[in-house]
């Protein structure tokens, strides 16, 4: 099972059939919106809309947990999150595709771990992207548009976006892209041991450039339109030509020797609230 999240003016997908509504509560609340479950190409996916249908919710105030444990809850496999970013570098021009394998979190008030009530766990976030999973996206997309394999995904805190200060500094460390969610999704679907990878489009140039207009709403959205049809396309490939395992993948066990609470001082209430996630190590 493979599950979509869609970001910034990516909030339905035309091409899912049989599309079913899924209400789904969590110990954590609501997620964004309705889990929509259709097919593509005969594969079952879900799609979620990360800020609700019509962007009702802005990145400090998505919750976070209740959409990743409510996939993992619908036994989601793979996570494939689009999302809108900004270029922190020149070779990375607007309505390019970014793969990001890196990510730096510079996000501030987020709740970015299932366990933090009567359990503690530390997983690795060495490399916090799936291999596997990205290689099959960058596979799904070069054919489409301009595709960068590599980069780091400056993640912060928003809604605002950067100061031009800010900007500048962030582009001499070398970060390549700068975004809102992924570092907070990506903690989350490891813990969960759901293999997760971004599909970045690159809608600006943020305001480090010296010739370059001020990032404005408008700007990010059309470009991001230009995009949606392409990324749209990419996912159908994606799940068309999905490989049926993952041999290759640490994901999935991402949690094996991470809980570090005795198992005898983990209450049941904690077991039932973490069920789907933890259950298999107790």
């Amino acid at each position: 099972m493979i599950a979509i999240i869609g970001g910034t003016s990516f909030y339905t997908m035309a091409e899912l059939t049989e599309i079913e509504r899924l209400t789904v509560d969590t110990p954590f609340g609501k997620p964004s919106d309705a889990i929509m479950r259709g097919e593509i190409a005969g594969q079952q996916v879900l799609f979620l809309a990360r800020h609700g249908a019509g962007h009702r919710i802005n990145p400090s105030k998505i919750n976070y947990r209740a959409n990743i444990y409510a996939l993992k809850s619908l036994d989601v496999k793979q996570i494939v999150s689009v999302s809108a970013v900004g270029s922190l570098q020149q070779h990375l021009e607007p309505r390019h595709f970014v793969i990001p394998d890196q990510i730096y979190d510079n996000s501030k008030n987020r709740l970015a771990t299932f366990f933090d009530d009567g359990i503690s766990a530390h997983v690795s976030m060495a490399y916090p992207f799936c291999p596997v999973l990205r290689q099959s996206v960058i596979q799904s997309t070069t054919e489409l548009t301009k595709v960068h394999e590599h980069g780091t995904y400056l993640c912060i805190e928003g809604p605002s976006f950067s100061t031009r200060a800010e900007s500048q500094v962030y582009q001499q460390l070398g970060f390549s892209i700068i975004g809102m969610t992924a570092a907070t999704e990506a903690k989350l679907a490891r813990e969960a041991e759901i293999c997760y990878a971004t599909l970045a489009c690159v809608t600006d140039y943020d305001c480090w450039h010296d010739n370059l207009a001020e990032v404005s709403v408008e700007m990010v959205i059309n470009n991001l339109k230009a995009n949606s049809k392409l990324s749209q396309q990419a996912i159908c490939q994606l799940v068309a030509n999905l490989p049926t395992t993952t041999t290759d993948c640490r994901c999935t066990s991402a949690l094996a020797n991470s809980i570090v609470t005795d198992p005898k001082l983990i209450t049941r209430q904690t077991q039932q609230r973490l069920g789907p996630i933890i259950a298999k190590y107790l």
